[in-house]
This record gives C-alpha cells, sequence and structure tokens, in this order.
C-alpha cells in the first residue's frame, strides 16, 4: 500500500509581497510522516497586497475544509471543495466591497488508495513525474495555449505567440462569479513508488519542462522537502528581474513500510 509524504516551499521572487497560498491535510504528512490519503491545494491570488493574499489563503483553507468533511465519491467531494471555495470569496467581497476583483487560481488534488484526482481553475500547473519524464496533468485556463494554437495554425508566428502581453491573461478564476471554466479529473491515476506529484503557481514556468524534471530526479531520493526547496532555489538561481510568487508543493507516494 501507498502511504504519501508533502512538502512545500515558497518565495516572493521579485514581488513586493506574497500572494501564493499552498495547504496540505493531514499536516502530519509535511513532517514526513506519510498518509494513506491526502489533500492538497494551491491557490495564486491576485488583487494586490491584501486582496490576493487574502483570496488565495480563503480559497485553500475552504477548500480543504470542505473536502475533508465533505461526503461522497472522491470527485464530488472535490467538486464541492471548488464551489465552497468560490462562495467564500463572493461572501467576503459582499461583506467588504472594496476587495471586489479579488480572486485567485486553485489547483486541489485528492491522494488515496485509487490514486489521484484533481481539480483546478486558472493556470497554475499540476504536474507528474515518473521514469525520468514529466507531464502536465490539468488544463491551463490562460490565453497561452489558445496563442500557442493560433501559432500552429500560422496566424500567429511563434515568437508573436511567446511574446504576447495578454499571454498570462486568465480565461477562467475563482472570483466568487460563476466558473467559466473547470478541470476535473474524470477517473482516478494510478500512482506508484518513485513517482512525483507538484502543485505549483505559474512562478514555476520560469524553468522549462526538462529543468523540473531534472530537479525532481535529481533530490527526489532525498524526500519531497528537497526537491520543494531545490525547485524554488533553481527559480531564484535564473534570476529572473521579472519573477514571480514561486509557490511549489510536492507529493511523493511510498510504500508502506
Amino acid at each position: 500500500m501507498l502511504i504519501f509524504q508533502s512538502a512545500c516551499q515558497a518565495s516572493q521572487g521579485a514581488r513586493r509581497y506574497q500572494e501564493d497560498t499552498a495547504l496540505s491535510w493531514p499536516e502530519e504528512a509535511s513532517a514526513g510522516e506519510g498518509a494513506e490519503q491526502l489533500v492538497a491545494v494551491l491557490a495564486d491570488g491576485m488583487g494586490g497586497h491584501v486582496g490576493g493574499a487574502l483570496a488565495s489563503r480563503l480559497v485553500c483553507e475552504t477548500f480543504i475544509a470542505t473536502v475533508t468533511t465533505a461526503g461522497g465519491a472522491s470527485r464530488e467531494r472535490l467538486a464541492a471543495g471548488l464551489h465552497a471555495a468560490n462562495a467564500a470569496i463572493a461572501d467576503q467581497i459582499a461583506v467588504n466591497p472594496v476587495l471586489r476583483g479579488m480572486g485567485s487560481t486553485l489547483v486541489g488534488a485528492l491522494f488515496g488508495p485509487d490514486g489521484l484526482e484533481w481539480v483546478s481553475v486558472g493556470d497554475s500547473p499540476l504536474y507528474l513525474y515518473r521514469d525520468g519524464e514529466i507531464a502536465l496533468l490539468n488544463e491551463d485556463h490562460s490565453l497561452a495555449p489558445v496563442l500557442d494554437q493560433l501559432a500552429a495554425e500560422g496566424r500567429l508566428s511563434l515568437t508573436e505567440a511567446r511574446n504576447d502581453p495578454r499571454r498570462h491573461l486568465l480565461r477562467s478564476a475563482v472570483t466568487g462569479e460563476d466558473l467559466d471554466l473547470v478541470d476535473l479529473s474524470r477517473q482516478p491515476l494510478p500512482l506508484q513508488a518513485g513517482d512525483c506529484v507538484l502543485l505549483a503557481s505559474d512562478g514555476v514556468h520560469t524553468l522549462e519542462a526538462d529543468e523540473i524534471a531534472r530537479v525532481v530526479r535529481a533530490y527526489l531520493d532525498e524526500g519531497p522537502r528537497a526537491v520543494a526547496e531545490a525547485l524554488v532555489r533553481t527559480v531564484e538561481e535564473a534570476r529572473d528581474p521579472h519573477q514571480d510568487n514561486i509557490t511549489v508543493l510536492v507529493v511523493k507516494p511510498i510504500e508502506r513500510a
């Protein structure tokens, strides 16, 4: 039987404040104990110093509280967590209208005996590392894939698509209003010992996918804490003058001793 260990690491990057939040439950799994079932969530806030930080924290706390107490199948619990988080944003704005416009992305994952299931809104990536390769599991709700498709169709050049200032605009986010796009996994993805799952904010995109895989491969045997710290350190060492907040939550399945 697999159990799951988790760890998180974050950096403000070149920003003056941190708008990312990441949480996992049970927290003991972050201390290396491991858990047979694990809930993990990451949110990248928007709305400035106050609004973005508040939104991401509210989204993560509400999601964890809902998923860990809701009944039903895993898929239903994940959907309930997302909609509760969205409602919490709406309620907060209703109480304090000055916060209108705040919101966040959300990528939430549920780990258990059947594997990995997830729900996401926005552009925070969910990666699976396996056998030296890394794959993006969830949909990207920014304009980036739309622009890339236009380039593939010859309607834009690749350079124009990659440098378009609208590339990071979100087509869907948790703002308390209707959710335009939601990625909800259809069935569990079986996991195995030696895998590594990453929930990240888009600040990780400073690194190409093969560089992320290289870092995971180099540190995975040392555990999720080492992987998370190494990924954030590698982003910081790139010294991007416009580096966004970077947060990485790493989950490692291991065989129970």
